[in-house]
Formats: C-alpha cells, structure tokens, sequence
C-alpha cells in the first residue's frame, strides 16, 4: 500500500487511537516499526526514536505508572467534562497531555518516514486526539460515575487499553480504516453534543 492518502489514514488513525488511550497503540505502532511490517516505519529522523528500544521501554514503565498510580492512589484516568469548576485528578490531565503529544508524534513520524513533509501531521494529530477524546471521554467518565463498584470502574481502563490496541491494529493492517475510525469518533462527537445540548435546554425549560 502506497501514497500518500494511505499514510495520512495510517497517521489519523494511530493518533485517533492514542486519543483513546495512549500507551499500546505507541508501542505497538513502535513494535511494528522496529519488524519493519505492515507499512508502519518511524525511519527518518526527527521521528527515528519512536522505534528505539530505550523509548519502548519508557512508554512501558509510564503505562505500568499510570495503572499504578490509578489503583493505589484512586486518581480517575480520565477527565470529568461536567465538573469544569474543580480541578481534574493530575493522573487524567497528565494522560491527556501524553495522548496528544504521542498522537500528534505517531502522525507526524508517519508522514515523515515516507518522505513527506511531517509538520501537517503534527495539527493533524492533535485534531485527531481531540476528536477521540471529546468523544469517548464524557462517556467513559459518565460510565465511571454510575458503576457502584470500583473494581468495574477501574476495568474500564482496561476496556479502553483494548479498544486502543484492536483500533491501532486494525489501521495499521489496513490503513484505510484510519479514515473510518475518525469518521466514527466524529459521529459520536456529534452526537454526544447534540444530546448534552437537548439535556441543558430541557433543565433551562424546568427552570421557568
């Protein structure tokens, strides 16, 4: 598979997976890299480190950390979009930050090892992550709210490692796909706002 509009759907879709949780979808698009398989390559510089096995094994111990972090310390993973007057757990704005800084590296590294100009890949990720976590993350921190046991809860991070990991995979077997997942995480943006929109406006109607 070659051109660019395979690359760029190869590029969205690891950042749009990264949107969702960060951790696999960079090992593995680094995995695959170092195999040389599957059109994943991060060969050219300034992108070359994300296939070096000292960057793997970084991205590992964060993934361990955070996990961690999560169940010792019960810092939520993700962020809360109804609570915008309190300060978020440091472990869901530290994990967003990586989300977008490793989604908008896996695009632009993308566009870059075959030889085309990296920097759009760069916005490009950065939109993807937004898009994936605007998306997914209200839904996960309403899920977090209404689950009574905590054992569920934290499971959800695990739910969100999988999906993560099967959305990367799949994209980077047939990078296509990456169009498509964006397209979804779209739709679901879309929709989530449009529903948020009809709640407030029926609490405003309450009100009068």
């Amino acid at each position: 598979m070659h051109g660019i509009f395979f690359y760029i759907g190869l590029g969205a879709g690891l950042a749009a997976a990264c949107g969702l949780r960060p951790f696999l979808p960079v090992l593995l698009a680094g995995a695959l890299a170092s195999s040389k398989v599957l059109g994943v390559s991060f060969a050219l510089d300034p992108f070359h480190f994300l296939r070096a096995g000292w960057w793997l094994l970084a991205v590992a111990v964060a993934f361990v950390l955070a996990y961690a972090v999560q169940l010792l310390l019960g810092q939520a993973p993700t962020l809360d979009p109804d609570s915008s007057r309190t300060r978020p757990d440091p472990l869901a704005a530290a994990l967003v930050g990586v989300a977008y800084g490793t989604g908008a590296l896996l695009f632009a590294g993308t566009l870059a090892a075959h030889r085309d100009a990296w920097w759009p890949g760069l916005i490009g990720g950065l939109l993807a992550v937004w898009v994936a976590q605007g998306a997914v993350g209200p839904v996960i921190a309403r899920a977090r709210k209404r689950l009574p046991d905590r054992a569920a809860r934290e499971a959800l991070s695990v739910y969100l490692d999988a999906a993560s990991l099967v959305f990367a995979g799949l994209v980077a077997l047939l990078h296509p796909l990456g169009y498509v997942l964006l397209a979804a995480l779209l739709w679901l943006l879309a929709s989530g706002r449009t529903r948020a929109g009809e709640k407030y406006a029926g609490l405003r109607i309450l009100r009068r």
